[in-house]
């Protein structure tokens, strides 16, 4: 058989494969095309507050989901945003302020994400802005043409307004906004510290072969993506394009690459689940054990408590009087007050049902599961499991950057 015949094979094998993948997700629609919404941003000469201005006019012409009742929340809740410290806070020496946070959000967010715990470091006196990584706010087809790179610009946007208004620049990251802040501090010596929350450090090797549908997607729309889904959440996305996982694979090896050649000693805190089913605990663990400062801190949640950790504190993660059995990678840098994923939010993440098993979908989503945790294999056996968004621990994990906040040079 010639190289040609086993070519057509295998995309008609490709398109069967496709095709039944797409006829158990929602159709392509609208949302799952490109807008271009934010990557095409330049940054050149751009003022933070004419970058919020102009992010925020992508968001509203880009969503399809705004409608007059709730518009501007969730216009809101995409943007970039920036903060200012109390005026009883001691000015900068050289600057306006003393110090500064950069918040960077992780893949499908988007800034709703990183504003409870912004707006508690400025309450600790710092200058606080968040961006919006390229391609996020908007709709997931923004996703299908991104490059990590994009992303990296926007953390270099950020760190460089930032630094033009403070004397002393921390960057903040939750998951991929983790690895891009980790990724910028290596090239950067203004950095002076990190915040991490689910640092994106390492991921399945499995991601390397995500744009492998290229072959044959050009012909069939739908294999671009890993998950078509209902995208109900307005502050994340819940479909999913392979070139995504894609973009994130590239980005953790740039990470792990870098830091084979440079040494991190700048002060680093650390918050992470151990039942992480998003990224690999084992290499965080591994990046932290090799960071090299004294103030260095990491709060591993576990349900192993007993177990001696050495520099790491372990705090538990298991609740079952909240029918919680575990933490998750969603499960970090959001407090169960949270209005949208909170105890009392009025969104539930199951999407892992959606569509083979719709009715434990439908339990889910009336929040009538079983538990709440991580989406794991082991606790998916348990019985109907809502992924947990919010963390049970936030007030100690709020204690805890206090402490390191005051440990700081």
């Amino acid at each position: 058989m010639n190289s040609v015949k086993l070519f057509l094979i295998f995309i008609f094998f490709l398109s069967g494969c496709a095709t039944t993948a797409q006829t158990v997700h929602v159709a392509l629609s609208d949302r799952h095309q490109p807008t271009g919404g934010g990557t095409d941003i330049k940054y050149d000469g751009l003022s933070f507050e004419n970058y919020i201005k102009l992010s925020r006019k992508v968001i509203a012409n880009s969503r399809t989901d705004l409608k007059n009742k709730g518009r501007e929340e969730i216009i809101d809740g995409n943007s970039p945003f920036e903060l200012e410290p109390p005026q009883s806070c001691a000015p900068g020496k050289n600057k306006r302020y003393r110090r500064g946070v950069l918040l960077s959000h992780g893949l499908t967010d988007s800034p709703y994400f990183t504003r409870q715990l912004g707006q508690f470091f400025q309450e600790h006196c710092f200058r606080v802005m968040a961006i919006l990584l390229p391609g996020h706010g908007t709709r997931p087809g923004d996703l299908l043409d991104v490059t990590w790179q994009e992303w990296a610009q926007a953390e270099a946007f950020g760190t460089d307004a930032l630094a033009s208004e403070v004397d002393e620049v921390y960057l903040w990251g939750f998951s991929t906004g983790g690895a891009l802040s980790v990724s910028q501090s290596l090239r950067d010596p203004r950095v002076k510290g990190l915040f991490l929350f689910s640092p994106a450090i390492q991921i399945t090797s499995m991601a390397s072969l995500a744009n492998l549908h290229k072959i044959y997607s050009w012909a069939l729309p739908g294999a671009k993506w890993i998950d078509l889904m209902k995208d109900e959440d307005p502050f994340k996305y819940e479909s999913f394009p392979y070139n995504a996982a894609y973009q994130i694979y590239l980005l953790t090896l740039e990470v792990r690459s870098s830091l084979d050649n440079h040494k991190l000693t700048i002060p680093t805190f650390i918050a992470a689940s151990e039942d992480d089913s998003t990224v690999m605990i084992s290499g965080t663990v591994d990046f932290f054990d090799k960071a090299n400062n004294p103030n260095n801190k990491m709060i591993l949640y576990t349900t192993k408590t007993g177990i001696p950790s050495g520099k790491i504190d372990r705090v538990n993660s298991f609740f079952p009087d909240q029918h919680i059995l575990t933490s998750a990678h969603t499960a970090i840098v959001l407090s169960a007050a949270s209005a949208h994923y909170g105890i009392n939010g009025d969104y539930a993440y199951c999407s892992h049902y959606f569509p083979k098993e719709m009715g434990k979908y439908d339990r889910c989503k009336n929040k009538k599961e079983d538990y709440l945790g991580e989406i794991s294999e082991e606790n998916l056996k348990k019985g109907v499991i809502r992924r947990l968004m919010y963390n049970p621990n936030f007030d100690s994990l709020e204690s805890s950057l206090s402490q390191f906040i005051e440990s700081l040079p």
